[in-house]
């Protein structure tokens, strides 16, 4: 049986810690792929100021390019409308074969607040969440348990060190003049600065 990686996310900018989530659940659930899905509009962040789709995908497709089983998806940027992470696994799903198995690759952070998203229950229903560490949140599934019933069996928590790079933080670097090169892949530096992305 096939198992199917699914890291979601604004990407803005994608950067190492990404690239280091999706090796650790490459390795650790032995996935045949990771599929990077930039979100169009994600609906938490609809009053932000986010980078146009199409610099956000470019950066993903440079970002992800050394690694042969690293995929970019477009599912969530050539449809309208706010990114709900269910509807975006059940159009992934209905394009698999229905035996695979699919991991949603997520930081304990989104883990702690599943039970704001968008229909969470239809989400374990579709996927098993593959949970990495983040800084200042703990694993304690006893409260999430008792309002989404099944949600501790469809949990894998992934061993990786804890990383704490955050876009809005390189962001903030760029429009500094600072450095982000120990943070990004070369290309997508590169593609930062010749778009002058994140200057303003």
């Amino acid at each position: 049986m096939e198992r199917i990686g699914v890291l979601g996310g604004t990407f803005d900018p994608p950067h190492n810690g990404h690239l280091a989530i999706a090796q650790n659940a490459l390795t650790q659930l032995d996935l045949a792929q990771v599929v990077f899905a930039p979100t169009h509009l994600p609906p938490h962040k609809i009053h932000n100021h986010i980078t146009p789709i199409e610099h956000r995908v470019e950066m993903v497709r440079r970002a992800i390019a050394p690694f042969p089983r690293f995929v970019l998806s477009r599912v969530d940027v050539d449809r309208a409308g706010p990114t709900y992470t269910v509807d975006t696994l059940k159009i992934l799903r209905a394009g698999w074969d229905q035996a695979a198995e699919i991991f949603f690759i997520m930081g304990l952070d989104s883990l702690a607040n599943l039970l704001t998203w968008h229909q969470p229950e239809k989400i374990i229903a579709l996927c098993k969440l593959a949970v990495f560490a983040r800084p200042g949140f703990d694993a304690d599934l006893d409260p999430l348990e008792s309002r989404l019933p099944g949600l501790r069996a469809r949990v894998v928590f992934l061993q990786s060190a804890p990383l704490d790079i955050a876009a809005s933080d390189l962001q903030m670097r760029v429009r500094a003049g600072l450095s982000i090169a120990q943070f990004v892949p070369e290309s997508v530096a590169a593609y930062i600065a010749a778009q002058g992305l994140y200057r303003a």
